[in-house]
């Protein structure tokens, strides 16, 4: 007896073409999106070429074209630089100094935002949505303006016996408050988006269990809220680490100096300027944003800021 035939019936492709008009329509779109990609990020790649090849030459044809290849250039990574009768300081002390710098303003950048966005999304008091609305006025005010103002402020504190070493002028850590200051406001408003994004139930369900206010913040909540601490993270550390107007003006002595102020030091009065050594000195400062930003784009990219509420 034969096993009976099974009928299968293909099911109908509808296969809609899309109109001539249309794919060209598309096609133009994605030409001239690419196009204008092409356009704004070519100087900056030309800037980049620039730079590498300029650092690796003493003599390059046409600006791009390396014509004798030499590593004189990276000369400030194993030794002291002189140019003229000016001697410039080894590097590494400088770069100590610029991760000190990056990291202090990082810390107290996340500490106090984390504490102020946390205060101004859970607590109910008179004046609560004015002064969340003046943390964005704050940030806007441009930092050249307060020059005056925070040299004053410093130069009172470094008349203190004790204190005025550690965070008067020609003080690394009087920098970074100053610094930090300026960029704790955006940080704390961003931060407080998170915070409002978080279930009540979460935060009433820590204090059942006996917990304090901020022993919640610490243990229940911050852990929660780890994307929008690394992208403050994030932002707190480039801004410190590119830093150049505070330091160059409340800064003095070279042991106190940054990267930034290094390379400013190499341009010197622009009449006798070693390209080569500040290409490779400009490429040497780009190396550790670089590097962090593709170690910590993943946390970037999960970040979403549609919480921030007014």
């Amino acid at each position: 007896m034969s096993a009976p035939e099974t009928l299968t019936t293909a099911p109908t492709e509808l296969v809609a073409r899309v109109p001539l008009w249309e794919r060209i329509r598309i096609r133009a779109g994605k030409v001239l999106a690419y196009s204008l990609i092409v356009i704004v990020s070519l100087p900056i790649i030309v800037m980049y070429v620039w730079l590498f090849m300029q650092s690796i030459s003493t003599q390059v044809l046409l600006g791009f074209i390396p014509k004798k290849l030499s590593l004189n250039n990276w000369r400030f990574l194993w030794s002291e630089v002189t140019i003229g009768v000016r001697t410039y300081t080894s590097i590494w002390p400088v770069v100590l100094n610029t991760f000190v710098f990056a990291m202090g303003v990082t810390f107290v950048v996340v500490l106090v935002s984390a504490l102020s966005g946390f205060a101004l999304s859970r607590f109910q008091f008179r004046g609560r949505t004015q002064l969340t609305q003046m943390t964005i006025l704050l940030h806007a005010f441009p930092g050249v303006t307060l020059l005056i103002a925070i040299y004053y402020i410093l130069f009172v504190l470094w008349k203190v016996p004790i204190i005025g070493p550690i965070i008067g002028l020609n003080s690394i850590w009087g920098v970074v408050f100053v610094k930090s200051a300026l960029e704790i406001p955006m940080a704390a408003w961003i931060v407080k988006g998170f915070f409002d994004d978080i279930p009540w139930d979460i935060e009433w369900a820590a204090y059942v269990d006996g917990c304090s206010r901020l022993q919640a913040w610490r243990r229940v909540i911050l852990p929660v809220i780890q994307p929008g601490i690394a992208s403050v993270a994030i932002f707190a550390f480039l801004a410190g680490w590119s830093e150049f107007l505070y330091l160059f003006t409340f800064i003095f002595e070279q042991k106190n100096f940054t990267l930034s102020l290094y390379v400013k030091q190499l341009i010197g009065d622009f009449k006798f300027v070693d390209y080569g050594l500040l290409s490779a000195a400009a490429l040497f400062y780009m190396i550790p944003p670089l590097l962090f930003f593709l170690f910590t784009q993943k946390s970037l990219l999960r970040v979403s800021f549609g919480g921030v509420k007014g």
